[in-house]
């Protein structure tokens, strides 16, 4: 088989299980939430449909498609369906540089009569030399969807949705940006495969050189993903529900879609940062394919701790005020991530 050819089917398959997983992920994290927020609030939670409640994300999905779809009358059309296009599909593609795991290795094989040779690749899409560049740029896409959803809508309380995104995400991602350069100059590299060796031993991760830095992107990446206590962007008690009000059937499912794919973004951007990837204690002892095992299953535990958190802190605090937030990002978590910054570059002046 042409090289050409093999890569490229090699390629198509990666998109193929990055793109399953990532929708598998979120219609269970959307279960996920409900489950725990009802063990929370001491309550059952969704638990009717299949055995403990498993299909009800099927369900939901079947029920999203034969919702009745509106759009206002005095809405900007073109602009009010591509907005939930431009925030969903960024958030697919920042997956396309992570590492989930080292390379695998697939015997030579024959399939309908055609014979493929052995195969190395990597567990990764992509391995851009600027991976960081990539998803900062990706993540600032998602603005522009919010910020057209809520003007296109022609409604006052999507308008404000909009115009609080915008300036919510525009402050947070200074912040989101300063706290990744620590470890960006530690690694000495954006590549996001040279950020993960570089964190091959369990006292190497970053968590451990870059404590601030973790604190800094964790809170940064709440407020981008505009979950509490920072979802003053889809405030209720004031907006009804914000840039998606006018908002219904699949439309209004892929705004929450693509929440729950920025969500699982974020938590593996932290795992890959500052919790040494795909990296596990003791997996030298472990031979393939038992070791690529143990990776992306250490790579998948480290990503679901920090999800439920995500859900465990939303339904156990409350939201900020508007100037709150804007005070957070602003006066403490910008000076902090540039002390930030300046001390790591003086420590490894000093400590070589």
């Amino acid at each position: 088989m042409d090289p050409l050819v093999l890569e490229s089917l090699i390629a198509l398959a990666k998109i193929g299980v990055i793109v399953g997983a990532v929708f598998t992920i979120v219609a269970y994290l959307s279960f996920a939430e409900r489950r725990v927020s009802a063990i929370i609030q001491d309550r059952y939670g969704p638990n009717r449909v299949g055995p403990f409640g498993l299909l009800q994300p099927l369900a939901d999905g079947i029920k999203f498609m034969w919702k009745e779809e509106f759009i206002p009358a005095n809405a900007d059309r073109k602009l009010f369906i591509l907005a939930p296009i431009l925030i969903l599909v960024p958030s697919l593609l920042t997956f396309a540089v992570i590492p989930v795991g080292g390379e695998i290795t697939l015997p030579a094989q024959s399939i309908l009569g055609v014979q493929i040779p052995a195969i190395t690749t990597s567990l990764q899409l992509i391995d851009l030399n600027v991976g960081i560049l990539y998803i900062l740029g990706m993540t600032s896409i998602a603005v522009y969807g919010i910020a057209l959803g809520g003007w296109s809508a022609n409604n006052k309380y999507a308008l404000l949705g909009g115009i609080r995104s915008s300036a919510q995400m525009i402050s947070y991602e200074l912040s989101l940006g300063l706290s990744i350069v620590g470890v960006l100059m530690l690694t000495g590299s954006l590549q996001m495969s040279q950020i993960v060796a570089g964190q091959d031993d369990f006292l190497s991760w970053n968590i451990f050189r870059q404590p601030l830095g973790f604190m800094l992107f964790m809170v940064a990446a709440f407020a981008e993903n505009n979950r509490l206590p920072f979802d003053l962007v889809e405030c209720e008690q004031e907006l009804v529900g914000g840039y998606h009000t006018e908002y219904s059937s699949m439309k209004f499912s892929m705004f929450m879609i693509a929440e729950y794919a920025n969500m699982t973004a974020a938590s593996a951007m932290m795992t890959t940062l500052f919790f040494g990837g795909w990296h596990m204690p003791f997996e030298d002892l472990l031979t393939p394919p038992l070791s690529t095992l143990y990776q992306v299953g250490g790579f998948a535990l480290k990503t679901g701790f920090f999800l439920f958190f995500y859900i465990w802190v939303r339904w156990s605090l409350p939201r900020f005020r508007y100037d709150q937030l804007m005070g957070i990002g602003w006066k403490v978590l910008l000076p902090l991530a540039l002390v930030n910054v300046a001390v790591t570059g003086v420590v490894m002046l000093f400590v070589k």
